[in-house]
């Protein structure tokens, strides 16, 4: 089983020291949210930042709100990032849900399904060295393998599940493992109904807070801030673990459930933790 880190999002000017500290443990991939009408860093420029800093750990946008961007620019963006980091980088989708964002990037919250899908494809077309169109060429750079870098969705319609095996990516499931095998087998179905071999990459996501009460306290502050306007902030609190035992336990269930790797989410800032979580993981 894989395991990954989410990086928290409360001090950018942290960032690198979680990164590099990261890349020199256990830890293969290194995630960071997205939204536009708050108070993170914008995650493409981060994880460029923080490819630059590192060596052989992956990067992965869990997940950007694509609907909010214009897509020629980010296909470009994504092709050198995968390029730029020797083919680390990946692709996490979806399409968000606050109207805020949307109000602020002048697109359409109704419309953010379709157009992520429409997205998907200019830029798989764009990434194989199409042209734009009619009056409008190729942009590049290319990435390292014509249909782009790796994609994952995230989501949990099964509307938006079924974009695994359209576009032929992985699954991101934000969800714990007691009602996560669900959809990790409609991510699967999909797959297959598709006409895909084998099996899409499965990535579960679970919070998480490693240290002294402060710092439990730091990340449940941070964490419920975020989700405020879901209306579902305790719930997501929940579901935070705080103890190596509850970390392994949750780590051996989504391996039973079939996942490949296992991000653990971070909001509180102590970069202490990495070590922690590693030590626990061992």
């Amino acid at each position: 089983m894989r395991v990954g880190l989410g990086l928290p999002i409360s001090d950018p000017a942290t960032l690198l020291n979680w990164a590099r500290r990261a890349d020199a443990g256990p830890f293969t991939t290194l995630g960071l949210l997205d939204r536009l009408v708050y108070d993170n860093p914008e995650p493409l420029i981060a994880l460029g930042m923080i490819a630059g800093a590192t060596t052989r750990i992956k990067v992965q946008t869990e997940v950007l709100i694509a609907p909010l961007r214009e897509p020629a620019l980010l296909a470009k963006q994504a092709a050198t990032l995968d390029r730029m980091s020797g083919g680390r980088f990946v692709l996490g989708l979806g399409v968000g849900g606050r109207e805020d964002d949307h109000i602020a990037s002048g697109t359409d919250l109704r419309t953010r399904g379709r157009r992520l899908d429409e997205q998907v494809a200019t830029m798989r077309r764009l990434w194989s060295g199409a042209p734009y169109g009619p009056d409008c060429g190729p942009i590049g750079p290319a990435p390292l393998h014509p249909e782009g870098p790796p994609l994952l969705f995230g989501g949990f319609a099964p509307t938006a599940i079924d974009r695994v095996g359209r576009w032929g990516g992985g699954f991101l499931a934000a969800a714990a493992p007691s009602w996560a095998g669900g959809l990790f087998e409609t991510a699967r179905r999909s797959w297959r109904d598709h006409g895909h071999d084998g099996a899409p990459r499965i990535v579960a996501q679970v919070n998480v807070a490693l240290g002294a009460p402060d710092v439990v306290e730091d990340a449940r502050r941070s964490m419920g801030d975020y989700y405020e306007f879901s209306g579902r902030a305790d719930f997501m609190l929940a579901g935070m673990l705080t103890t190596p035992h509850e970390i392994r336990t949750a780590i051996k269930q989504f391996d039973d459930l079939g996942a490949d790797e296992v991000m653990l989410y971070c909001y509180g800032r102590d970069t202490d933790q990495v070590d922690r979580l590693a030590e626990a993981i061992a």
